[in-house]
């Protein structure tokens, strides 16, 4: 029985066009839930991990909005409750549907941390936006009220409000939790981990503590799928293929790639930093850590993909 960790985009939940009710939400978890069964009717043993970047940051703007009221929770705190939140969405539409196709698969759905190292270049280097916008009056304000927080300018000059809030995107080393979640796999457990990258925290002196930070949950999924020595890991986006030279008119869909090829468009410039670089990258990282093959395509070509190789394959 193949092992699949596959990795979902928060904006593949709450969606672009979408105003992010729970309603919405559920009904694109739903569509994700109806996809992951074809796979286990097929015999795969699915683990999945998912971004929570759309959900973390409409909690933070109510938090703001708020704060009058109710102290605003920290950002590791944030992380986790919105990985609680598509967790329980997940868990619950996952089970409805495997039920609905009498297969009586468990599922289990559990916070997750992530250890980061406290040393990690990010945190000099803070890049991530989070949370709301703000106008030049708001930030310098904010940056008297909350003298820990890094306010950058992240729009143009011509826009108004252009100023958000930046914290570190470290590098993801391992799951707190790898000993449970091998566990719950090996046992035939269908797994929901390291959701939004994880809760990223450090060690000091033996203890864990959160930390202000956003891991890349592509990358974050990579460690999770070596962890547990995946068969394939499958990154889920909106668009069935890698291309290179992208919206040109010499533009070309990648099929099956080996690493060499990669690297070399890589370096190229093909993959934008801002969207496809951090997943070719997370995929590139499995199959040089061992992983048979990765995969990046869209949700409604992953059964495809995995039996029948299409999407963006890589290879060694």
């Amino acid at each position: 029985m193949e092992k699949i960790v596959i990795a979902l985009g928060g904006n593949a939940i709450k969606q672009a066009d979408q105003k992010g009710t729970y309603e919405e939400q559920l009904e694109n978890v739903l569509k994700t839930a109806k996809e992951i069964v074809k796979l286990v009717k097929k015999g795969f043993k699915i683990v999945i991990t998912h971004g929570n970047g759309p959900q973390a940051g409409s909690l933070l703007i109510q938090q703001e909005a708020g704060s009058n009221e109710v102290p605003a929770m920290n950002l590791d705190a944030v992380g986790a409750m919105t990985q609680g939140q598509i967790g329980y969405m997940m868990l619950q539409t996952l089970t409805n549907e495997l039920k609905k196709a009498d297969l009586d698969n468990k599922v289990v759905s559990i916070v997750n941390q992530v250890l980061v190292d406290k040393n990690d270049r990010a945190f000099q280097n803070l890049t991530k936006p989070v949370g709301p916008f703000y106008n030049e009056e708001q930030a310098n304000k904010l940056k008297e009220l909350k003298p820990n927080w890094t306010i950058k300018e992240v729009k143009p000059k011509t826009i108004e409000n252009r100023f958000r809030r930046v914290v570190a995107s470290p590098t993801p080393i391992r799951n707190i939790e790898e000993d449970a979640i091998k566990i719950m796999v090996e046992s035939g457990l269908t797994v929901i981990a390291s959701g939004g990258g994880g809760v990223p925290v450090i060690e000091e002196n033996g203890m864990l503590k959160g930390v202000a930070a956003v891991i890349d949950k592509d990358l974050a999924g990579e460690r999770l799928a070596t962890m547990l020595n995946a068969d394939a890991y499958v990154i889920l986006t909106d668009v069935k293929n890698v291309f290179i030279n992208y919206a040109q008119k010499n533009e070309k869909a990648l099929q099956k790639e080996n690493l060499e090829t990669l690297t070399k468009y890589q370096n190229e410039g093909h993959f934008a930093a801002g969207s496809m670089g951090p997943k070719v990258n997370a995929a590139m990282e499995f199959v040089k850590n061992g992983g048979a093959r990765a995969i990046i395509t869209s949700l409604d070509n992953a059964y495809d993909a995995l039996l029948n190789g299409s999407g963006t394959q890589i290879i060694k």
